[in-house]
């Protein structure tokens, strides 16, 4: 199956509300732009590093999307481009970003990481921490960043009851937090699911998923 194939097939499934994003981390530029003739726009990668270089060299229509954990001092190279930032978990981050965003007069979007996964490794904050980020007065003199949403990334495990029950709770801190609208608040978008269970996130209310080995196959990681 081709890249083109793999697209179609997995955009038939998905509802009109769901966005899709292709992962194309560690995907050379040319798999990258078989997707994007296929109609694809928006693209996430994990290193933004590899994403400035991609951005650099590709149509400039395309949305990149920041998906991996974001460093502080590595903001500056994609603040000029970058559509979405989907990993944020700390008020010092948010800071940096609308400290780049100013830079280049943008406004960036954002999403809020909540740690819904029983696994150490997982990146992100509880959902009472994001409540006091939102209704902080430091998030309120943040005029070059908007937070739109959560994201969240479930238990790498085949259990299937578990992994629900960790979309159950993204989904239910978005209701708890979606009042909180302010300039640089609205909450729209859940960003959970992947290539195993953007399915099932679907099903719990996701409208953001992140599909990678599905569209381009396995990885490269050499």
């Amino acid at each position: 199956m081709s890249i083109t194939d793999n697209l179609q097939n997995i955009k038939s499934t998905l509802p009109e509300h769901v966005t899709l994003v292709a992962v194309s981390k560690t995907k050379p530029v040319s798999d990258i732009m078989e997707a994007y003739q296929a109609g694809q726009k928006v693209f996430g990668e994990n290193k933004i590093q590899d994403m400035a270089e991609k951005h650099h060299v590709m149509p400039k229509d395309i949305e990149w999307h920041m998906i991996g954990h974001v460093q502080r001092n590595k903001v500056k190279y994609m603040a000029s481009f970058v559509s979405l930032i989907h990993g944020v978990d700390s008020i010092k981050l948010l800071e940096e970003i609308n400290k780049q965003a100013m830079k280049h007069n943008r406004v960036i979007n954002c999403l809020i990481q909540i740690k819904i996964a029983s696994e150490d490794s997982k990146f992100g904050i509880i959902p009472e921490e994001a409540k006091d980020i939102l209704e902080s007065q430091a998030f309120s003199e943040l005029k070059n960043i908007k937070v739109v949403g959560l994201m969240g990334m479930a238990t790498f495990t085949d259990d299937q009851e578990q992994i629900e029950k960790e979309f159950k709770l993204l989904k239910s801190t978005f209701e708890n937090l979606k009042d909180i609208k302010t300039e640089n608040c609205e909450l729209k978008t859940i960003s959970m699911g992947m290539s195993g269970d953007y399915k099932l996130a679907i099903d719990c209310e996701s409208t953001m998923v992140r599909v990678g080995s599905s569209i381009f196959g396995a990885r490269n990681y050499n």
